[in-house]
């Protein structure tokens, strides 16, 4: 593929607006494709495929190159996605023959530069997981598969297989999760279909949160950190849209795409609240199950999500156990006593998991029923965490 200027420009500058900006790449391109209508399938393509691995391997192509600088950082990645650095595209660094030469040091450097992590995220996962990390760091470091849920609402996972098959997109059933589906290596899927409401976009270790629940017909269940409410989607099928589901959170914007999604999905149990200093005290004792997904770090969406680790700072990780503890003092009044509670995250950190659990579990008042960790080295999905307890009454 011969490289064009515009586009090779349109990638640095967006891979440079994400490091220096700190702007969330997903966003970045969103916003650069909706402003480029003219970028063929395949422009999208290269222009993605440059910013995201430039995200995910800064410190290996830093090092290749032997500069941080955007424009050498490209450099780098093409020439590792096989094209030819073209004469036109300046940068200051190692010339690609120089860089073929550095990929053999490469396997003595420390792992925060071979995995291309900052070095104090390297020392909290090493601290937390010990033998572990390396495993989950190498996996996180992997491309994301694109996983579906089926909306049972609408559709049998056979009838979706079939209707997806209609337009020449092969998906395959997960083992163990009913309602999952995984598209093959590098596909992705068309905004119509997206958009039809017989499947959501979900991570496969997103999908075994709801369940967890147990949710059951009639019941009243708070999804009290809904976000645009992935999960609230879930639990309404699940409980075959007879009962309510409160989808709950403090950003109004997510709680008008919930309402956009669950009108799609045909989930006509799914209301929207917003959270005030209120809420809790007005919601005491009315749930039967209590989801908080609450607020963390991410790290266990890494794949899908490779900027997110310089985005994210020391303090921010200290913020975020402290919402945790917060929010599991004060939302589980919500829940009637002998009620189920799901506390959830998309982190592997045990400080923001289990140590956030074991909190709630030495006040008393709750027992612990299950406790599922989602490893992305095990599972090849995003990393998640999930324990369910049972409120005493």
């Amino acid at each position: 593929m011969k490289m064009h200027r515009l586009l090779a420009e349109a990638a640095a500058a967006i891979a440079k607006a994400v490091f220096r900006e700190h702007r969330v790449l997903d966003h970045a391109l969103a916003e650069a494709f909706e402003e480029n209508p003219k970028w063929g399938k395949r422009d999208r393509g290269f222009i993605a495929e440059t910013v995201f691995e430039v995200a995910r391997w800064r410190r290996v192509l830093g090092f290749l190159v032997d500069s941080e600088e955007t424009t050498a950082l490209c450099a780098a990645q093409w020439v590792r996605m096989g094209h030819e650095v073209p004469a036109w595209w300046t940068y200051k660094g190692a010339t690609p023959a120089e860089m073929s030469a550095r990929e053999a040091q490469l396997a003595s450097q420390p792992r925060a530069v071979r995995e291309s992590i900052p070095d104090w995220l390297d020392a909290v996962g090493e601290a937390e997981l010990a033998a572990t990390w390396d495993a989950e760091l190498a996996a996180l470091n992997q491309r994301a598969a694109v996983f579906l849920r089926v909306n049972t609402l609408r559709a049998t996972r056979a009838e979706v297989i079939a209707w997806l098959a209609e337009s020449n997109i092969a998906a395959g059933a997960v083992p163990d999760l009913p309602e999952a589906l995984v598209l093959a290596a590098g596909k992705s899927l068309p905004k119509a279909l997206r958009l039809d409401g017989r499947v959501e976009i979900q991570d496969a270790g997103s999908q075994m949160i709801a369940p967890l629940l147990d949710p059951q017909p009639g019941e009243r269940v708070i999804d009290a950190c809904s976000g645009a409410g992935g999960k609230s989607l879930h639990l309404a099928a699940l409980m075959h849209n007879e009962g309510r589901v409160f989808g709950m959170d403090v950003d109004a914007k997510k709680l008008v795409e919930l309402a956009r999604r669950a009108k799609r999905a045909g989930a006509t149990c799914v209301k929207t609240k917003s959270i005030t200093a209120a809420t809790a005290a007005d919601f005491v004792g009315v749930a039967d199950r209590l989801l908080i997904d609450a607020p963390c770090s991410g790290l266990g969406t890494l794949k899908r999500q490779p900027d997110l680790k310089w985005r994210l700072k020391p303090a921010q990780l200290e913020r975020v156990r402290g919402l945790q503890a917060e929010l599991l003092d004060t939302y589980p009044a919500m829940l009637k006593p002998g009620g189920r509670l799901v506390y959830a995250t998309c982190s592997i950190l045990p400080s923001e998991n289990r140590a956030a659990v074991a909190r709630l579990l030495e006040k008393g008042g709750f027992s612990m029923v299950e406790e599922r960790p989602v490893s992305p080295a095990a599972t090849g999905f995003d990393g998640f965490y999930a324990a369910a307890l049972v409120k005493d009454g």
